[in-house]
C-alpha cells in the first residue's frame, strides 16, 4: 500500500513546491505514493474535503497564522487536526520550519516547531513526529529524503544531520580562496572568497548545498552568489551582502572556530601571497 501525504500551505510563496518539482525523476517518485491532497499536482481530494482526512505524511509548506483561511476551514484549525492525525509531519522550508521571511513582516506568524529560534506553542505536542527540512526554498533532493527516510539523526532544530550537519561552507569550490584570505571584489566571477566583501553566509549555515548540487550541476556560492544562510532561524538577516568586522575581524566566528585561533591562521595566511590565486582561472582574452 502506498503512503498517503497531505500537502498543506499556509503563508507561502510556493517557492518550495517548485523546487520539489525539479527533483530528477519526479514522476517515478510521485507514483511512489498516494497524494490526497496538493494544491497543484493531481490529487485525491479538493481543499475543502481535507479536513477529516488521515495522512500517513503531512507536508507543511510556509508558516502558521491565526485567522488564515485555506477554503472552508481556519489553517491552524486544519493543521492541528491533520498533524494529530499523520504518522510525520514535515515542515518543508524556512516559512515551515521558523515562519521565515513572512515572519519578518507579520512577527505571529510560526513554524510548525520554531517560532525563529524559540519553540512554538505546538512544540511539546509534536516534536516527536516532526522533521525540519528548512531552506528558502529547501533543496528537492532534501524534500525527497524528508518524505522517504525511515530513520533520521535529527538536531536541535529537528533537521536530519544527513543533510545539514555540514555547513554549506563544506565543499565549497572556493575553499582556497577562503583559507588563504583571497576576496572575490564582484558578484559572478569564479576567483575568490565571498565571505570577507560579499557577505557570505556559508561558514555559519548548516546544509549541503555545495554536496547535493542544484539542478545537480550549481549551487550559489559556484555561480558567484553568497550564501544568504537560509537554513538558519535568524533568515533573513540585515545588510545581507556584507559580513560585519571590527577592524578587519568578522564580528562572529565561523561555527565551531575559536577566535584566537582564527586570527592566528588568519594572520599567517595573509603573510603569503599566493600569485596562482590571484589570477584568473579562465583566461578569455
Amino acid at each position: 500500500m502506498k503512503p498517503k501525504i497531505l500537502w498543506l500551505q499556509g503563508v507561502t510563496c510556493n517557492g518550495n513546491s517548485h523546487s520539489f518539482f525539479n527533483l530528477p525523476n519526479f514522476q517515478s517518485f510521485y507514483d511512489r505514493f498516494e497524494w490526497l491532497y496538493h494544491p497543484i499536482l493531481p490529487s485525491k481530494l479538493s481543499l475543502d474535503e481535507i479536513f477529516s482526512a488521515k495522512p500517513d505524511i503531512l507536508v507543511l509548506e510556509g508558516g502558521l497564522k491565526d485567522g488564515w483561511q485555506k477554503g472552508q476551514n481556519e489553517l491552524v484549525s486544519l493543521f492541528v487536526a491533520l498533524a494529530s492525525r499523520a504518522k510525520r509531519v514535515v515542515s518543508v522550508g524556512s516559512c515551515a520550519v521558523y515562519g521565515g521571511i513572512f515572519r519578518e513582516y507579520d512577527g505571529s506568524i510560526s513554524g510548525v516547531l520554531f517560532q525563529g529560534e524559540q519553540k512554538s506553542r505546538w512544540y511539546e505536542t509534536l516534536q516527536a513526529k516532526t522533521i525540519n527540512i528548512p531552506g528558502c526554498p529547501a533543496h528537492p533532493e532534501w524534500i525527497a529524503f524528508g518524505l522517504t527516510a525511515s530513520k533520521f539523526h535529527l538536531d536541535s532544530y529537528r533537521r536530519p544531520k544527513e543533510l545539514f550537519a555540514y555547513t554549506v561552507h563544506s565543499g565549497c569550490s572556493r575553499n582556497e580562496y577562503f583559507e588563504w584570505k583571497v576576496d572575490a571584489r564582484h558578484f559572478g566571477t569564479k576567483e575568490g572568497c565571498l565571505y570577507y566583501k560579499q557577505g557570505c553566509q556559508a561558514p555559519y549555515t548548516h546544509g549541503s548545498c555545495n554536496k547535493i548540487l542544484w539542478n545537480e550541476t550549481n549551487s550559489k556560492t559556484r555561480a558567484g552568489t553568497p550564501c544568504f544562510g537560509c537554513t538558519e532561524p535568524e533568515f533573513p538577516k540585515k545588510e545581507l551582502f556584507k559580513t560585519k568586522t571590527y577592524m578587519g575581524i568578522p564580528a562572529t566566528m565561523p561555527l565551531g572556530v575559536p577566535k584566537r585561533a582564527y586570527l592566528t591562521l588568519t594572520g599567517v595566511a595573509k603573510s603569503f601571497h599566493i600569485e596562482r590565486l590571484t589570477q584568473r582561472l579562465i583566461d578569455e582574452s
